[in-house]
């Protein structure tokens, strides 16, 4: 090889080390002024500024709490029809990340990819049990594609987009490894692994950027520290696989259904979005943890359970309501309430095998881990991705080769069952 040759790709691969890095600190600013935007609202709105909305919800009068999801539904829906009205018959370009990686040219459409955070934004804000996470990644993913656009080469659009996305993950989630292999599983086959290294690299510099406005380095849930896992402990992790891999295709099942069901109703995008919202806040007269995306919810699961049966009812009806909102059409991600969900179900098993004592006290928060590492595979048929994604928000490295085990198992027996995971949920 000549030394110019060997000079050029010296310089290609600075070329994209430093691009890679750019595009992971300006998602991670992006993520944090979204979420600085939530917490403003959150004060405004509801006059709470603890970042908790089932503590906000728990000190709401009940009228308040009924119609709050509902008026942000409202407002989010009314700016979504407004927009399509003025867009009518217009191309754009998507405003799903996934689909400008996969299928697309790696543009994202600018200002409908901006009005549709916002949509999230409210509704968010205002308590629909929707994930605000997806808002992050995609307007991350939309940093990333603007710069693309203006600055680098066509052919490498849906890279600096895949960098943006896994950022965006990484800044949202604290989890860099996840939000990288993320990309890797979901587009398997359209990013080659070759390109992995930028990902990684806007993953990394994301999370040091988010853990500077942070204040700290922490994980994103506070849990206690656990022992490896004994071999019964295991035998119950990939039985706990089994069951996510069955529980997830029944998620996504009635997730498709209570889309049918709404748009069966043919009200008008503000109606549509104003009474998943309704359904959301009369949820919450009986279980205020209803509002939200599920992550203060998780945390309590984590530290300080209830009983059995009160886990069993607060799941039922968290998870009406994340259907009512996803459901509804409210935009967001069911990133986080899949976790949720997973949770409460690896919560209320594991509580019930605790009343075995050869099992020790450990097993509900043991089984309560894996069930968000086993509902989050069995939905998005990403085993690995599944198993970082709880490890690294949880710091559990002695779990990490239970999560690895039942996340397999768990993605298996939901291909069996259902071949497409949540990505291409219909």
């Amino acid at each position: 090889m000549k030394p110019w040759a060997h000079l050029y790709q010296y310089r290609a691969l600075l070329r994209r080390l430093f691009i890679a890095i750019f595009i992971g600190l300006a998602a991670a600013l992006a993520v944090w002024g979204f979420h600085s935007a939530m917490l403003l609202l959150e004060w405004l709105l509801l006059d709470h500024n603890s970042g908790s909305l089932v503590a906000a919800a728990a000190a709401l009068p009940g009228w308040r709490r009924v119609l709050t999801p509902a008026v942000g539904g409202l407002a989010a829906g009314l700016l979504l029809w407004l927009y399509q009205r003025y867009r009518h018959q217009r191309p754009a370009a998507p405003t799903d990340y996934m689909e400008a990686i996969e299928t697309g040219d790696g543009r994202l459409g600018i200002s409908a990819s901006l009005v549709k955070c916002l949509a999230s934004l409210l509704v968010v804000s205002s308590g629909s049990a929707i994930g605000r996470e997806g808002a992050m990644i995609l307007l991350a993913a939309l940093v990333a594609s603007v710069f693309a656009q203006r600055f680098t080469h066509a052919r490498e659009w849906k890279l600096w987009v895949a960098c943006g996305a896994a950022a965006g993950m990484a800044s949202a989630y604290h989890a860099p490894l996840a939000g990288s292999l993320f990309i890797a599983e979901i587009l398997f086959g359209t990013l080659m692994l070759a390109s992995l290294g930028p990902v990684v690299i806007s993953a990394v510099s994301a999370l040091l950027l988010t853990n500077l406005l942070n204040g700290g380095q922490a994980p994103l849930y506070a849990v206690e520290n656990l022992p490896a896992p004994w071999p019964l402990q295991y035998l119950l992790m990939a039985l706990l696989g089994v069951v996510a891999g069955i529980g997830g295709p029944l998620f996504l099942w009635a997730l498709a259904a209570s889309g049918r069901g709404f748009r069966a109703l043919r009200l008008k995008p503000p109606f549509q979005l104003a009474l998943g919202g309704l359904i959301v806040g009369l949820l919450s007269l009986v279980f205020p943890q209803a509002w939200g995306n599920g992550y203060s919810v998780v945390q309590a699961l984590l530290s300080a359970p209830p009983g059995a049966l009160l886990v069993s009812a607060i799941l039922l009806c968290k998870l009406l309501a994340v259907l009512a909102s996803s459901g509804s059409g409210a935009p967001g991600g069911v990133f986080t309430p899949t976790l949720f969900v997973g949770a409460a179900l690896g919560s209320v098993i594991g509580q019930l095998c605790a009343m075995w004592p050869a099992l020790g006290a450990t097993t509900p928060l043991l089984m309560a881990l894996t069930g968000m590492a086993t509902v989050l595979a069995a939905t998005t048929h990403a085993p690995v991705m599944a198993a970082l994604m709880v490890f690294e928000m949880t710091g559990e490295y002695a779990l990490l080769p239970g999560f690895l085990l039942s996340c397999v198992i768990a993605t298996t027996v939901s291909r069996g069952l259902r071949q497409v995971s949540v990505y291409h949920n219909a």
